[in-house]
């Protein structure tokens, strides 16, 4: 997948995963891993950047298998931006899904090659 794709949606699947349910950092890189691969060294800058501006709150939290663990919750202000974020990711699909040809099964007309 196109590295730029995945780099204007990464921060909205940490905010939507994180307003489901407390992650740690590892835990989340596994689960988009599932979709979307990323490394460690993308996602922990997103995470911390979005810590510093009052988007996600951190606990500890024990571990049986090692220290404990680091787990992003959201905030209030990071279910706000979250559905600011979602909202804009909506109209920018809908506006693309108009510019490169909706949901039809005729090449987009875009892109379409013709015939000189």
């Amino acid at each position: 997948m196109n590295a730029q794709f995945k780099k204007g949606v990464l921060e909205l699947c940490v905010l939507t995963l994180i307003g489901r349910k407390d992650y740690y950092g590892y835990e989340l890189v596994e689960e988009i891993s599932k979709v979307l691969e990323i490394s460690e060294g993308t996602l922990y800058p997103i995470l911390r950047r979005l810590t510093e501006e009052g988007y996600f709150e951190t606990y500890l939290r024990e571990s049986s298998e090692g220290p404990p663990r680091k787990y992003y919750r959201i905030s209030k202000a990071g279910k706000e931006f979250q559905k600011e974020q979602f909202k804009q990711w909506a109209e920018f699909n809908q506006q693309i899904e108009k510019l490169i040809g909706g949901k039809t099964n005729e090449p987009t007309r875009l892109f379409k090659i013709t015939k000189n």
